[in-house]
């Protein structure tokens, strides 16, 4: 959406997100397991797909994106993009690991 400017891909596209600005947080409690894996790796995949070709670009890391911050901030290149999943991902890992020390006292390595 913010690199290529692409619409929302199923199911957020059609998510009830005026009635319920939280859905994506407890949207999938009933679905299957693997339908949700599957779900996930289409994206992950679709992702991949949009990496290759931003970098594929002349301006490769530095292709900007065709949206741009909410506060007014400009467009984001592909490198400050990747930081920050990086960044996200780690942060998401460490509430993990919050988690399972809160379970059963061990702590991640």
């Amino acid at each position: 959406m913010v690199l290529r400017g692409a619409a929302r891909r199923p199911p957020f596209d059609t998510a009830p997100w005026d009635d319920d600005p939280d859905w994506e947080w407890h949207s999938a409690a009933g679905d299957d397991p693997a339908a949700l894996r599957a779900l996930h790796d289409d994206a992950v995949a679709a992702s991949d797909r949009a990496l290759d070709a931003a970098l594929a670009g002349p301006e490769g890391l530095a292709t900007l994106s065709v949206r741009e911050d909410r506060h007014g901030g400009g467009r984001f290149s592909v490198r400050w993009i990747l930081v920050h999943l990086v960044e996200e991902y780690a942060r998401h890992n460490g509430h993990a690991d919050l988690l399972r020390e809160a379970l059963d006292g061990l702590v991640g390595e």
